[in-house]
């Protein structure tokens, strides 16, 4: 029996992973056309629910005088697109 400790599916220092981070942070600031006050925080995290595929990726945005929106995408980070991400924001103001 495999156990898994910790939340993230990779190692911290895996340089893949934070470059795919960092570029769909970006990516997120643009599709939303943001403000520069905001802060955007993007997170690949172990999915342990059985209907997941492994890895979730969790993006927060953050605006002065709003509500933090979580936006979920049942993909790693590497593997989202703009689609989803629009898709996320649309679900996240439902």
């Amino acid at each position: 029996m495999a156990l898994r400790f910790g939340l993230f599916g990779r190692k911290a220092g895996d340089d893949g992973t934070k470059a795919a981070l960092a570029t769909l942070k970006e990516r997120v600031r643009s599709l939303l056309l943001l403000p520069d006050e905001a802060t955007v925080a993007v997170n690949e995290i172990v999915c342990a629910d059985p209907g997941c595929p492994g890895l979730e990726t969790v993006i927060l945005v953050m605006e002065p005088g709003r509500r933090t929106r979580a936006l979920k995408v049942a993909k790693a980070a590497a593997e989202v697109t703009d689609a989803d991400i629009s898709a996320a924001a649309a679900a996240s103001q439902a």
